[in-house]
């Protein structure tokens, strides 16, 4: 049995929550690496539906569910994401669920910063969350963060808050904002210690531990590889690695543990907040994309801006980050269209491109080269087996796979778990 890495293979949201559910129920741990409470899951479970964006997916399962170091956590807001997942009866406690005490905290001064230097950007704005990621990295390797384990000794923790205090006071006055109150930081960290201390371990011991035992694990990735900070449209980027290596450093285990690397893949494309976006349609078929997909951000609430599928950048994707198959979602969108396209290439100032540039003016300029397809009059939603698809839907898929270069090992037919049509098993192959 394979171990399976998931990640987006494209700007995030897509569908990763509902496959992982559905990996989940199938494996013995699940491992979020990378990333912090900017991810967003949806999970549809018979007439359950939970929205997590710190927890890893299988925690609605039961099954053993790991935050690994990789992750910047925001205990605020973990505690408040396991108090609304208690209420809707899902038992979470130590021995199904653990936090790596080397995991870097978001502390409200995280928030603070984000949220100054994205008013201050006016319209160069990245498009944050605003919820502390990128300055809590920045702390992580400016080697002034407080981590989880540090919880356990505030006690001795002066100079430390110091070092890191004076850093966030400089910023702050460059804003006119006030010095950072540490006497109030340091209370609001005693008050949630215990909670967080509850769960934190050394959890590459544990997965070790594990994984001799031969158990199956699943690692969960957030967002997605074009948001990667050094493979993605930068500077319109996430603040951490989103591609499948950092599954091997974001949990403890080594590079010989990510196994099968699934990609996931929407049958379209979405984006949401700043940056390029070649195939994207601001017009009535964009705006039918996104009312039939529900593109509003579980996160954010935002309105995802949507277009065609972009084959160029999937391709890309797969190739940095050493995908085996990817798991096509919502191909029920798709249904009814009389005419659906795909992105085969770019012109850039004359020029046909195969790949997208690393510069963020050429990613601005390219145009999209499309190759049309006829649309289908059946529907996909539901479908369990190719047979219940329609034939033109198939030919989509199939050319689809032709064009990254990559097999498509599962379809996603709808939010619910079991409408999905396996056709290459990740945990076996």
């Amino acid at each position: 049995m394979a171990n399976v890495t998931v990640i987006g293979a494209q700007w995030g949201d897509e569908g990763k929550g509902k496959i992982v559910d559905w990996l989940a129920s199938r494996a013995d741990v699940v491992v979020r690496f990378q990333g912090g409470h900017n991810a967003g899951h949806t999970l549809v479970v018979g007439d359950q539906v939970y929205k997590l964006s710190l927890l890893p997916s299988g925690i609605v399962t039961g099954t053993l569910s790991i935050i690994g170091n990789g992750v910047v956590l925001d205990p605020w807001a973990l505690k408040a994401e396991i108090e609304k997942l208690t209420a809707q009866g899902v038992s979470i406690h130590a021995e199904n669920f653990a936090i790596a005490d080397n995991c870097p905290l978001i502390l409200p001064l995280h928030r603070d910063l984000d949220g100054l230097r994205e008013v201050a950007a006016g319209s160069g704005k990245i498009g944050t969350t605003g919820r502390g990621i990128g300055p809590a990295y920045e702390d992580k390797v400016g080697r002034r963060a407080i981590r989880v384990c540090d919880l356990a000794h505030l006690d001795a923790m002066d100079a430390q808050l110091a070092r890191l205090c004076a850093h966030h006071d400089a910023l702050r006055a460059g804003f006119g904002q006030p010095p950072v109150d540490r006497a109030a930081l340091l209370e609001e960290l005693r008050e949630i210690a215990p909670f967080v201390l509850q769960y934190a371990q050394p959890v590459w011991k544990r997965l070790k531990k594990v994984r001799k035992a031969g158990a199956r694990i699943l690692f969960e990735g957030a967002q997605g590889v074009l948001l990667d900070v050094d493979h993605g449209t930068y500077p319109f980027v996430t603040s951490s690695n989103t591609v499948s290596g950092t599954a091997a450093s974001g949990s403890g285990l080594g590079p010989n543990s990510t196994g099968f690397v699934l990609g996931i893949v929407k049958a379209y494309t979405t984006r949401v907040g700043s940056g390029p976006f070649p195939t994207e349609l601001e017009d009535a078929v964009g705006q039918r994309l996104g009312e039939r997909g529900h593109e509003f951000g579980t996160v954010t609430g935002r309105k995802r801006r949507c277009g065609w599928f972009d084959a160029v950048l999937v391709r890309q994707s797969c190739a940095i980050s050493g995908v085996t198959g990817i798991a096509l979602t919502k191909v029920d969108v798709l249904d009814g269209f009389d005419k659906v396209k795909i992105c085969t290439g770019y012109r850039l100032h004359g020029k046909v491109l195969d790949y997208f540039p690393s510069h963020a003016a050429d990613q601005a300029a390219v145009e999209p080269i499309y190759e049309e397809m006829d649309g289908w009059e059946g529907t996909t939603a539901g479908a369990r087996s190719w047979a219940d698809l329609p034939a033109q839907a198939i030919k989509y898929i199939q050319r689809v796979q032709e064009l990254i270069e990559t097999p498509v090992a599962l379809v996603s037919t709808s939010p619910e778990r079991e409408d999905t049509i396996l056709v290459r098993d990740p945990f076996i192959d």
